[in-house]
């Protein structure tokens, strides 16, 4: 649905110059939600832009929905992003406008007519749980209802593809949550692809499917969610499931073990214990609903003589687990 096809952009020239994406690819698959991730400078919100050409690459090309956006000017461009809907971090409400004028705004600049245009953004307001907040002014609303807004006024012109501009990092923790379900809620019943940025992992825990890392204008690791929490040293899995930084333990291996929709039940480590009459150290646990399925990581501290024994029996239930290299500094005993 979008493809975003090495992609560079520069700002400035000569040795002040920053480079805000280099040589950036992504795909996003038709009707899921994809989030990017990192930190501010890294790239992301250049990288949004580009989607609907209010940003233009300095080279690479942009596709959405067969369309190469990138190429488009004038009436075509204008056309193409009737079908792409942008959700802002700060609203972007008029105040002097009634909460159904700030949706139907978003229908005027596409020429549809007076009734028509009412009506439509009504609908879109009920649909986001604000048709009874239709003739308030927005400094009437809070920032949750403010930003459910501005959703219904990115959906007015019915578009295919949804980008999302860190909208709900000025909004607190309930409220976030609250808005992050609405937009996978709408994803679902109304086919949308979403892209969203964010620099906060909580959010691409609670409803993307897939996402990708950047760092200085690159992107570092990308996937399903799915596939990198089970991949071996993946920095989105570790962001997801924080166990801590390892420390060499003498005597020992650190071995990290993940999984997803692992049954609660499966006493693994208890079984590797008695199964090898070993002593296993759980030295940090994190359990977290990514994607739909339960998924954690666990990171031990096993015996040397025993690491290759343990990986091999924790590889053959199906799960995930490589040893990990920790720095060579000096630790306190682990025991049992």
């Amino acid at each position: 649905m979008i493809t975003i096809d090495h992609v560079s952009r520069r700002f400035g020239d000569g040795p002040d110059a920053v480079v805000a994406l280099d040589d950036v690819s992504i795909e996003v698959k038709r009707g899921e939600i994809f989030g990017v991730v990192g930190q501010s400078g890294a790239g992301k919100s250049t990288l949004l832009r580009t989607v609907n050409a209010l940003e233009r690459p300095d080279s690479g090309t942009v596709t959405v929905d067969g369309t190469v956006i990138t190429g488009l000017e004038g009436a075509a461009l204008r056309q193409a992003r009737h079908k792409i809907g942008m959700v802002f971090q700060h609203f972007n409400l008029v105040g002097n406008r009634t909460v159904s004028q700030n949706v139907e705004f978003a229908l005027e600049a596409v020429g549809v007519k007076g009734d028509e245009r009412r009506r439509r953004a009504l609908e879109m307001l009920d649909l986001v749980g604000l048709g009874h907040r239709a003739n308030d002014r927005p400094a009437q609303l809070s920032g949750g209802q403010r930003q459910r807004v501005g959703i219904a006024r990115a959906l007015a012109s019915e578009p295919d593809v949804l980008l999302s501009d860190e909208a709900t990092s000025a909004l607190d923790p309930e409220t976030t949550r609250q808005i992050l379900d609405l937009i996978k809620r709408l994803s679902g019943e109304l086919g949308l692809t979403v892209l969203l940025i964010t620099h906060e992992m909580d959010v691409v825990k609670r409803i993307c499917d897939s996402a990708a890392l950047m760092e200085r204008g690159r992107v570092v690791e990308q996937g399903r969610l799915a596939e990198l929490i089970t991949t071996p040293g993946s920095r989105v899995a570790a962001e997801l499931f924080p166990v801590g930084e390892p420390h060499r333990i003498p005597g020992h291996s650190i071995v990290d073990i993940t999984y997803a929709d692992l049954s609660a039940d499966r006493p693994v480590i208890a079984q590797l214990a008695r199964d090898f009459e070993i002593d296993l150290s759980i030295l940090g646990a994190a359990i977290e609903n990514v994607a739909g399925v339960q998924a954690g990581r666990t990171r031990l501290a096993v015996p040397d003589a025993s690491t290759t024994q343990v990986l091999t029996a924790l590889r053959a239930q199906g799960i995930t687990a490589w040893e990990v290299q920790a720095p060579d500094v000096q630790a306190q005993e682990v025991t049992a």
